[in-house]
């Protein structure tokens, strides 16, 4: 089978969509080398991708980049035929225009619709380009991946998408978080970061959606010697945060870290007394599976998907609610079985994220959806 796929993200994005993009590029090549995998990309990778030696996989570029942009929308479809592509996958929530009347078989990966839910978070324009991608999307893909049952639900009651027409696939994280750190490679990484010895982590946009706030408001009732690490780019939200920790003399215990290394997170992970999430609203929850395959217990906030990626043995708060969290967190911290238990249950519960039962759903959707 030859399938072709949206390549921006892959080439352009080294975060969320960018990571999903080349995730379902690499776990495909690993387990069905036999087909072909086709990347249709606006430009040149500037950063060296780990993929893109393999046989089974090319790029496939417009012929003049001053045209990039309309390539992407609309000329890719004539490239599309002429690479007889079986079928395309549209892996960030948009597709080519014109791919039905072309007669070419496509899929869509949604990965949420919080611009609806929430869309006081996103400026007029871009949510309504978002919209309308999605919309498009969502009517003319013969197949639609969502990545959570949440998604799922969601396409359902904002976009009236029939059930049948969607396929919940998950995703899973980098296998680096698999990997148990020495001693002495996690010593190196907290002396770099200047890590301190006991501390909960976020990792994350520090956006209002996430609400980190939730947890400075709670790490004011800890013990002094507990500390917040927040890993994330900045944003005006990170301002309010600031301003709060300067207010409640909380400078020395709150530590915000941006522009760490992809491979020192693991480290920075496996070093954390417990991982917090209370994001009001996500499509998945990736940096929850990160922390479970790090051996590290969760807790998270109820009301979207995250009980979906961070299963029964972590624990739901109201994400309003910042008593209620710290309450959590001096019970965790200070009952060992029971944090020996949240990190077992969850590498049981990773185990539904396999790449290869990741790879094999996706392999017998296109089959049961291509033409060919």
């Amino acid at each position: 089978m030859k399938i072709g796929f949206d390549g921006k993200r892959i080439i352009q994005n080294f975060t969320g969509l960018g990571n999903y993009s080349r995730f379902i590029i690499d776990i495909l090549a690993e387990y069905y080398p036999n087909n072909q995998y086709s990347i249709f990309a606006p430009s040149h990778p500037k950063n060296n991708l780990s993929f893109s030696k393999s046989a089974s996989i090319s790029f496939h570029y417009p012929k003049k980049q001053f045209l990039k942009t309309f390539w992407r929308s609309f000329g890719i479809v004539k490239d599309l035929k002429n690479e007889k592509i079986d079928i395309f996958h549209g892996l960030s929530n948009e597709i080519p225009f014109g791919l039905k009347k072309a007669n070419i078989t496509s899929l869509v990966t949604i990965h949420d619709l919080i611009f609806y839910r929430y869309p006081q978070y996103y400026p007029w324009f871009d949510r309504k380009i978002y919209e309308f991608k999605v919309r498009y999307a969502c009517k003319h893909v013969d197949k639609i991946i969502a990545v959570s049952e949440q998604t799922k639900r969601d396409l359902i009651d904002f976009l009236s998408v029939e059930d049948s027409k969607v396929e919940v696939i998950y995703q899973n994280c980098n296998p680096q978080f698999n990997i148990q750190l020495s001693p002495d490679e996690k010593y190196k990484i907290k002396n770099s970061y200047q890590l301190p010895d006991e501390y909960l982590l976020n990792v994350g946009s520090i956006e209002t959606r996430k609400n980190a706030l939730l947890i400075v408001k709670a790490l004011k009732e800890l013990d002094s010697n507990i500390h917040l690490v927040l890993i994330g780019k900045d944003t005006p939200y990170s301002k309010s945060i600031k301003d709060y920790v300067k207010s409640n003399n909380l400078n020395n215990r709150v530590h915000f870290l941006k522009n760490v290394s992809f491979n020192d997170l693991p480290g920075i992970y496996q070093q954390a007394k417990i991982f917090i999430y209370p994001s009001e609203f996500e499509g998945f929850g990736i940096p929850i599976v990160e922390a479970l395959s790090s051996g590290v217990p969760v807790i998270a906030a109820k009301g979207s998907c995250l009980e979906e990626a961070g299963g029964m043995g972590s624990i739901y708060i109201d994400p309003k609610n910042h008593v209620e969290l710290a309450d959590q967190i001096k019970i965790v911290l200070s009952d060992k079985e029971l944090r020996e238990n949240m990190i077992q249950l969850g590498f049981e519960h990773i185990k539904k994220f396999t790449n290869q039962n990741i790879a094999e759903k996706l392999i017998k959707l296109y089959q049961k959806t291509s033409k060919c």
